[in-house]
């Protein structure tokens, strides 16, 4: 079965900036996709508002019911899905670049990540429904009328202090787990959660420089084999999805907030030379790198 890559819809209920898809409110969806998706440019902030449903998410079932939080994340893939007839849910689909926009990568950190991949879902208490729900009017509110100035970084820091207030709810539910932790650190499943948020810490202190799956498991201690079979049974990830995660993310606050220069950027990464920068460049981010940065360079 192909696996399909979907994009956000257009019509009543559905708001952007400008005719932008990189960050588009959706009021009311009652339908799931069918069939096996793999978003590519987008991750998705799902709250449900009635019903129940249910999806495999990267190989695990997840259920959703009102009141929880779901937070899709790019590249990971979804099927089996189902839903009761009175489900409905409020979506906000947002790209990668939009993110940098809202400057989100400050303030989390490697271990968020891995707090995602393990608890995408996160109930949230009448209270914090009624915060989101507060959040999500004004997002919607906001984007009706964007085009007055300084709207659409209104929407973003709406959409940024969103963000945080569910990374600082799964946060909490993730220290309320500790102590079982605790009791189970003797486990062989605690002693791989421990290599898998050792590995992510190396992947980002890297900072894109190490790209080389044996070289991290070296720091480590362990095979690229095990360090391999232990992301995929614990993240359902192969540590090169990782490592070129944050590798992009290095490539991009590089030609987004530096003027340092090509061949700068191509030595500091520890690329062969500029020319390998600017395919490596071209294949996962669709563009050259001076593309990307007439595109987006943030200049001081």
């Amino acid at each position: 079965m192909d696996i399909k890559d979907l994009i956000p819809r257009r019509g009543n209920d559905t708001y952007r900036i400008g005719d932008s898809d990189d960050l588009v409110v959706m009021e009311n969806i009652g339908t799931v996709p069918s069939g096996e998706v793999c978003l590519q440019e987008h991750g998705i902030f799902f709250i449900c508002t009635e019903g129940r449903a249910q999806l495999e998410y990267d190989g695990a079932v997840i259920q959703i019911k009102k009141n929880d939080l779901f937070l899709y994340m790019v590249h990971s893939v979804a099927c089996n899905f189902m839903a009761s007839s009175d489900f409905n849910c409020r979506q906000i689909w947002f790209s990668r670049s939009e993110l940098w926009n809202i400057d989100i990568y400050k303030n989390t950190n490697v271990s968020d990540m891995s707090l995602l991949k393990l608890h995408p879902v996160v109930h949230l208490t009448n209270k914090e429904a009624k915060i989101f729900d507060t959040y999500f009017w004004l997002i919607c509110d906001r984007m009706k009328t964007a085009t007055f100035e300084l709207g659409p970084d209104i929407v973003r820091s709406l959409f940024g202090t969103m963000l945080l207030e569910f990374i600082s709810i799964m946060r909490r539910n993730a220290e309320q787990g500790i102590e079982q932790d605790l009791q189970d650190e003797q486990s062989s499943n605690l002693h791989k959660k421990r290599i898998v948020d050792n590995f992510m810490r190396l992947v980002e202190e890297s900072d894109g420089r190490i790209r080389r799956v044996d070289e991290f498991a070296s720091q480590l201690n362990i095979t690229p084999k095990y360090l391999s079979t232990v992301l995929k049974e614990v993240m359902n990830r192969r540590p090169s999805t990782y490592i070129l995660h944050y590798t992009m993310k290095a490539i991009e606050h590089r030609l987004r907030f530096t003027d340092m220069t090509m061949q700068e950027i191509a030595n500091d990464l520890n690329f062969p030379n500029p020319s390998f920068f600017g395919k490596y460049c071209k294949e996962h981010l669709g563009m050259t790198p001076m593309e990307y940065r007439i595109k987006y360079h943030k200049g001081k």
